[in-house]
């Protein structure tokens, strides 16, 4: 019998279409096309790109020259500019403001044809280095409330250029997503005093039947209410707020199982496009009882449609014990 889930975080329900149940095969796995042509992402078109901000580098090679691992350059056609102020300002019931804002893409890797099957674990951990030096960057910056940085991979889940990278918008304003999970956490430790992620961290360790990878750090599992099949929630199991206070020892677990878990949804599913989002606390905010950072992958296997843009309600024909099952079974190599 379907069932109707809800999100503890959130109040999101979700219907788990048990009726409908789907294997991996049964799913709708778009393939990434080579588009071919010219990538201005690529060793050697490092002058197609604005300066390098950040880099991982062998040896001594100079900035905005080939020799590197990593590359963090502004995006040529960024979402927001950093150029003028805020300037808020009303239009009868309307708020508006001007797109401030900074707009990076992180080049993840030399290899234009690299995927997080063929990455290694020094991959991820340079991926991850990145996105945390880039965010402390910015940390102090009174000008920037949210640090989102996000991955799309295939030409479905929004991806314009093949080359492997991910992206990091810092915007003037808290996200609504953003602020509906500390709203919810914040409720939550209200009533119980406890965290409501670390609650959920407990409960599935406990019950196992989600769990898709672990280590000694973190957890990849599949969310009780989740809206998507596949859907993965990458959480550090130690409490912690924001992302850009790992040490190096968490940066190296989550290297490891972000690695682990991406070639296992690649494995399982025949590399589908997905999207990557981490979730961290905004910056000068005091969350740090309540909040706890974490990276949701979502596979793009279904499409929204009417009923759930109407509704708010999501359909997921995979239960989440389903999927989990599926990852755990599937080999990294």
């Amino acid at each position: 019998m379907p069932e109707l889930r809800k999100d503890p975080i959130i109040d999101r329900w979700v219907i788990i279409s048990t009726e409908r149940s789907k294997r991996p095969s049964d799913l709708l796995v778009e393939k990434t096309r080579s588009r071919g042509g010219f990538c201005p992402l690529c060793p050697g078109n490092e002058d197609k790109t604005p300066n390098e901000v950040f880099a991982v580098r062998t040896g001594n090679t100079p900035p905005d020259t080939p020799g590197w691992k990593l590359r963090v350059v502004p995006n040529k056609f960024p979402a927001l500019v950093t150029t003028g102020d805020l300037n808020k300002r009303t239009e009868g019931i309307y708020d508006r403001m001007n797109g401030f804002g900074t707009h990076e893409v992180i080049i993840e890797t030399p290899d234009h044809n690299a995927t997080a099957t063929t990455m290694t674990v020094d991959d991820f951990k340079n991926i991850m280095i990145a996105w945390r030096q880039r965010i402390l960057a910015y940390r102090h910056d009174s000008r920037f409330r949210y640090i989102s940085i996000f991955k799309n991979y295939g030409e479905v889940a929004g991806a314009t250029l093949e080359h492997p990278h991910s992206q990091l918008i810092a915007l003037p304003v808290v996200p609504k997503r953003a602020v509906e999970e500390i709203d919810g956490a914040q409720v939550y430790h209200g009533h119980k005093g406890r965290c409501v992620f670390c609650d959920v961290i407990d409960q599935e360790i406990t019950d196992t039947r989600r769990i898709a990878a672990e280590n000694s750090r973190f957890l990849a599992f599949e969310p009780y209410a989740s809206r998507f099949p596949f859907e993965t929630c990458v959480i550090p199991k130690v409490h912690t707020a924001s992302f850009e206070d790992a040490d190096e020892a968490m940066i190296d677990a989550l290297a490891d199982i972000m690695s682990t878990i991406l070639k296992k949804i690649n494995s399982a599913l025949g590399s589908p496009p997905y999207n990557c989002m981490l979730h961290s606390s905004p910056f000068n905010t005091d969350v740090g009882a309540f909040y706890h950072w974490h990276i949701e992958i979502t596979p793009r296997l279904t499409r929204v449609a009417g009923f759930e843009w109407g509704t708010g309600f999501y359909i997921n024909p995979t239960p989440p014990e389903q999927a989990a099952q599926y990852l755990r079974e599937a080999p990294i190599g």
